[in-house]
């Protein structure tokens, strides 16, 4: 998943536009019956100033009334002939005034309330969003966010829309309430009112109903699309971390049809109704002809004609007939204007919700996928919706999830199998994957051989547990078998104590040889803590063609190298033990060294060895020795190839006296002590005259 720029929390910007939306679609109404029902509004109060006016009159005969505010002083003569002064408190009937001015005009406390419950959504809306807007806030900057703001943006960001959605349709909700109270429950001096009252009722609830919609979609586009791979872990949103029940996307566009159309439309038609005149207010005189002129237009003057011959009565028909004048005009176009306006404000940010809560979804589903394709296995995409899309991307990252664990399940079992069958036996033999190879499967190829063994082992073993002796060797081995894989090579078997391995490269093969020996080194100073006898072992090395295939039956198989260079390493690393090397090697890997000056060696015999009709010449890699014993043997080297050469000569007095320095040099040199022994044995018993030098090992 991709770390993208962290958002910016919307709490107050989509409040303030929600309400910039809902006073669009109140404000043309206010506009229109305050133009329009004006004239009325002035005459109904000019009627209760006058009546106000008569009722003082009435109530106070024979007073000279002085205004001084709103106390009126009155003078009053009395029998005696006395003047009294008679203060009368007017607010009494100015009270009365305004109490009749409320029952015939009730919008003013309408829109207090909404005035109200306007400011109660943004106060609670602020307190409840503050902790999402300083999460994001922080986690832009970022900064340390404390516990209490994580614990409660991840618990609550999900039921946000929701909430936001709530706050809004309890408090427009109870401005609703309060409308329908007053007009239930409060009278009115006449329909006009009533009318008026009734008119914004309808419409503060389509507002209301637009208003709340459109919250509660915006705050969950934001927070499905935004918000929640900012919070959620990757873990958790590989599933649907929604708890209501699966959504559809019939439904979402439905509603959304009906928020962007039906709902605007609603407001329009309202607006309509809002503009007409009934002609029986007009008192429409048939037989006037101007007047017909404008309420008909020329083309009909006269309807008597629809009388002639039935029982039509023309003031019936002119009763239930409406009429729209110029301000009427007017008056419909702004709401029209107003409710075309916010369909249109509506449609540009549902289409844009609705796109991109279908689209980017399935566009990341879509670059997983293609991920997938590529092998990243590990790529899921995020759950973003409870719909059929949100199910189907779940559904996607289970599956790919599954498919990684066959998979990773696939590798280990694939790298169980290398620990049988090595993969490089795979790619000699060409094989792509182990359920490739069959049985009967081979090639010739000439490679390096590689023999190792511990020497006197079987001794060694005898004092230890069966328990001990698999402990000790697989210690022992994994030693070993990381060197061997350093210079590319690979184990074709282990048997026992010893390890057959196959290098393309000789050079290699001698490396890793020369490597295992220091390695054994640092493994007996480690032994030699637990209270073991320090190891030895000997290597042999020989290059040389070889048959490499699967060998088995039916129910078992096994890779394997068949050839006489295997048997050959097999017999050089026995001969170790007589000359007193530590790695031989036979002429043939000698002579195909890529750098020989790079290694230090010295001749040590012609051998046959047992199963092998054909002579071997041996060399001895001396880097494979410790420090002291490799310097004796370069001091004396010179001595040593003296002594060799004169003895294959048949010269064995020189070659014994040659001998006898190397011995004077490095009394350890098993190699020169061999060749005394052999120098001696034909000085006493001599050799044939058919006599090779070659040195015969049956055992």
């Amino acid at each position: 998943m991709t770390q993208k720029l962290i958002p910016k929390f919307y709490g107050f910007r989509i409040y303030f536009i929600t309400s910039i939306l809902y006073f669009l679609l109140v404000f043309p109404f206010v506009l229109i019956v305050g133009l329009k029902y004006l004239p009325d509004i002035i005459e109904k109060r000019n009627d209760k100033i006058e009546n106000n006016e008569s009722f003082i009159k009435n109530s106070h005969p024979g007073k000279d009334r002085v205004y001084f505010d709103s106390i009126v002083v009155d003078k009053k003569i009395t029998h005696f002939g006395e003047v009294e002064k008679e203060k009368v408190n007017t607010n009494n009937i100015i009270a009365e005034n305004e109490k009749s001015k409320d029952r015939d005009i009730k919008l003013l406390p309408a829109f207090n309330h909404l005035g109200q419950s306007l400011m109660l959504i943004f106060f609670l809306g602020m307190l409840f969003n503050y902790p999402f807007k300083r999460y994001f806030f922080l986690k832009r900057k970022k900064k340390k966010i404390p516990k209490s703001i994580f614990a409660f943006t991840k618990k609550w960001i999900l039921k946000s829309s929701f909430i936001n959605g709530a706050i809004f349709f309890v408090f427009l909700g109870y401005n609703i309430v309060m409308t329908w109270y007053q007009l239930i429950y409060y009278s009115f001096d006449s329909e006009v009112s009533k009318g008026l009252y009734v008119n914004y009722f309808y419409i503060s609830i389509i507002a209301s109903i637009l208003a709340v919609m459109f919250v509660y979609f915006w705050e969950r586009h934001r927070v499905r699309m935004k918000y929640i791979h900012h919070i959620y872990t990757e873990k958790e949103l590989k599933k649907r971390i929604f708890s209501s029940h699966p959504g559809k996307i019939r439904n979402r566009i439905i509603i959304s049809s009906l928020m962007t159309s039906l709902l605007p439309l609603l407001i329009v038609m309202l607006y309509l109704f809002l503009s007409i005149t009934e002609l029986k207010d007009m008192s429409i005189d048939p037989d006037n002809k101007a007047q017909m002129n404008v309420v008909f237009g020329e083309g009909i003057t006269n309807l008597s004609f629809l009388s002639d011959g039935n029982d039509f009565n023309l003031a019936d028909g002119l009763a239930i007939m409406f009429y729209y004048n110029a301000v009427n005009s007017m008056f419909m176009f702004v709401g029209i204007f107003t409710g075309i306006l916010i369909a249109f404000i509506f449609l540009v940010f549902f289409v844009r919700w609705i796109t991109e809560d279908i689209v980017k979804p399935v566009n990341d589903l879509l670059d997983q996928m293609k991920k997938t394709g590529q092998g990243k296995l590990n790529a899921f995409a995020i759950v973003r919706t409870n719909d059929e899309i949100g199910e189907l991307t779940e559904g996607y990252n289970v599956m790919t999830e599954r498919l990684s664990e066959h998979i990773d399940s696939i590798s280990k079992m694939n790298v169980s199998y290398s620990r049988f069958v090595p993969q490089q036996f795979l790619s000699i033999l060409g094989k792509r994957d182990y359920i490739d190879i069959k049985q009967g499967d081979q090639i010739e190829k000439e490679m390096t051989v590689l023999f190792s063994d511990i020497r006197s082992f079987t001794e060694l073993s005898e004092s230890m547990t069966p328990k001990e002796n698999f402990d000790f060797i697989n210690k022992y081995l994994g030693f070993m078998e990381p060197v061997i894989g350093r210079n590319n090579g690979f184990i074709d078997k282990y048997i026992g104590d010893s390890i057959m391995a196959l290098f393309n490269n000789i050079d290699d093969a001698v490396k890793a040889s020369i490597e295992m020996r220091i390695k054994l080194n640092e493994f007996n100073q480690i032994i030699g803590q637990f209270g073991y006898s320090p190891i030895n072992s000997g290597i042999g090395v020989h290059t040389g063609n070889l048959m490499l295939g699967v060998v088995g039956g039916k129910n078992r198989i096994d890779g394997t190298v068949i050839s006489d260079s295997v048997n050959l390493a097999s017999r050089l690393e026995g001969l170790t033990k007589i000359y007193g090397g530590s790695i031989i090697i036979s002429k043939k890997t000698m002579d195909k060294l890529s750098n020989i000056k790079y290694f230090d060696f010295r001749y040590l015999d012609i051998v046959k060895v047992k199963g092998r009709k054909k002579i071997v010449e041996i060399f001895e890699i001396l880097d494979g020795e410790e420090t002291e014993c490799r310097e004796l043997k370069i001091i004396s080297l010179e001595s040593f190839n003296s002594g060799v050469e004169a003895y294959h000569n048949k010269d064995f007095n020189q070659a014994l006296e040659k001998f006898d320095e190397v011995i004077r040099l490095n009394p350890n040199d098993k190699a020169a002590k061999f060749y005394i022994l052999r120098c001696k044995k034909y000085l006493d018993v001599g050799v044939s005259s058919n006599w090779d030098g070659v040195e015969v090992f049956d055992n």
